[in-house]
C-alpha cells in the first residue's frame, strides 16, 4: 500500500491530468514531496519554493490535518494515508 496524493484540477496540467498520484515508501511529507520532485518536477515547483519549503499560498494536508498544524515537512505519513494539495483560491 502506498500514500495517495490528491492533485487539484488547477495543478493537473503538471501530472498529465491525473487527479491522484501514488507514492510508495515515504516516511514523511518531505520525503514524499522529494520523490514528487523527481517524477513531476513542475508540480513540485508549484508546491514548493526554491528552498524546498511549501509555498505560503499552498496548503498540504495529511488526511484531515494541515502539515502547518503538525510537523510541517517532517510530518510522518504511513501507507494508506492521503496527502491533499490545496492551493489558495482568491477572487473578488
Amino acid at each position: 500500500m502506498s500514500v495517495t496524493i490528491h492533485v487539484p484540477s488547477v495543478l493537473r496540467r503538471y501530472t498529465g491530468e491525473a487527479a491522484t498520484l501514488e507514492r510508495p515508501d515515504a516516511a514523511t511529507v518531505g520525503a514524499s514531496l522529494d520523490a514528487l520532485a523527481r517524477t513531476h518536477p513542475d508540480l513540485y515547483r508549484a508546491i514548493c519554493d526554491e528552498t524546498g519549503t511549501v509555498r505560503r499560498h499552498v496548503n498540504v494536508f495529511v488526511n484531515n490535518t494541515s502539515i502547518r498544524d503538525a510537523d510541517s515537512l517532517a510530518t510522518r505519513i504511513s501507507p494508506g494515508d492521503v496527502l491533499t494539495i490545496m492551493p489558495a483560491v482568491s477572487g473578488g
